[in-house]
């Protein structure tokens, strides 16, 4: 199936092209079709090269509106340019305002939405490929309806490589006031982040139930810091309110993909799983011998966390 235009949603994270959305453009240039971005952030050149670099012929800023939540007028606004365009695919990152707007934007146009996507080819029709079962099995679906198709992918899913592609066109598309339908933006707060951050860390530990209490985590810090690694947590301990949820990684968290990974006092629960599976290197702690975790692991330790870390610890720091 020849695909004429693809267009990717790009939200500007910290002055720059979010990492999935440089991520699809490398995979929507393999497809052999015009590739457009459809940006919501500043007027950047310095972004605009990043987007052209990876693929990118045209820029489609979504400007204005800036005191409400974006979703509801950038979904308007997609909406009313690819009704006059119509675009063949548009591919989304599986990120919180990303799915926002790529359902909205399903609503309107009445299409139908695949999320969850970890690859997509044209050799028979525009297939999509998802994973279930905590990635055991893939499934392969077709669209059959009207274009455009609207696809959400998974981060991680593909290799940002950037090409020697020149600077896009850059077209600006007003969001238009989306009234009730739209919340009104009354604070920002950027939480703090100190060490390396999950997704561009090498080495990551992460600290599970088995860890006990929150106290514990300090085990995991501790482990991590010889490393220079990003720590991480599941979702039950997150839940706990043992560390926030900026360390979750899993299905409902983030989504990881390090040289070296280890879990530390994890069970091995499919929404985790889901989120690291595709490590290089998984290490894995646990006193059950039995714990799912140890399917996927390159190594396991079978043995007390809080006796087989300070182990480590102490260790580590002898090289440093």
């Amino acid at each position: 199936m020849a695909l004429d235009q693809v267009w990717v949603f790009s939200e500007e994270i910290d002055d720059a092209p979010s990492a999935t959305s440089l991520e699809l453009l490398t995979k929507a240039r393999t497809l052999e079709t015009t590739v457009s971005v459809l940006y919501l952030g500043k007027r950047s050149d310095t972004a605009f090269a990043e987007l052209g670099a990876h693929g990118a012929s045209r820029v489609l800023l979504l400007s204005g509106q800036t005191d409400q939540l974006p979703s509801a007028p950038a979904a308007a606004a997609i909406c009313e340019i690819v009704e006059s365009e119509m675009p063949d695919l548009l591919l989304f990152g599986q990120a919180p305002t990303a799915r926002d707007i790529a359902g909205r934007v399903a609503a309107r146009l009445g299409r139908s939405v695949i999320a969850n996507s970890v690859d997509l080819n044209t050799e028979d029709g525009l297939t999509v490929v998802t994973e279930i079962f905590g990635g055991t099995q893939l499934v392969a679906t077709n669209f059959t309806g009207e274009t455009p198709h609207i696809v959400i992918v998974r981060p991680k899913s593909f290799a940002a490589d950037p090409s020697d592609g020149g600077a896009p066109e850059v077209v600006e598309v007003q969001m238009p006031d989306a009234g009730r339908s739209s919340a009104t933006i009354t604070e920002r707060v950027v939480e703090a982040a100190e060490g390396p951050q999950l997704a561009e860390a090498a080495v990551i530990v992460t600290g599970g139930r088995g860890i006990g209490a929150a106290e514990s985590y300090e085990l995991i810090e501790k482990a991590a810091a010889p490393l220079k690694a990003a720590t991480g947590a599941t979702r039950a301990i997150v839940d706990a309110g043992w560390v926030p949820y900026a360390k979750q990684v899993g299905q409902t968290g983030k989504t990881v993909k390090p040289d070296v990974y280890i879990a530390a006092g994890v069970s091995g629960a499919m929404q985790h799983l889901v989120g690291m599976k595709d490590s290089k290197i998984i290490i894995a702690i646990n006193k059950d011998p039995d714990a799912p975790i140890f399917g996927v692991a390159d190594l396991g330790v079978i043995g007390d966390v809080h006796k087989v870390l300070p182990k480590l610890i102490e260790e580590l720091e002898k090289r440093t």
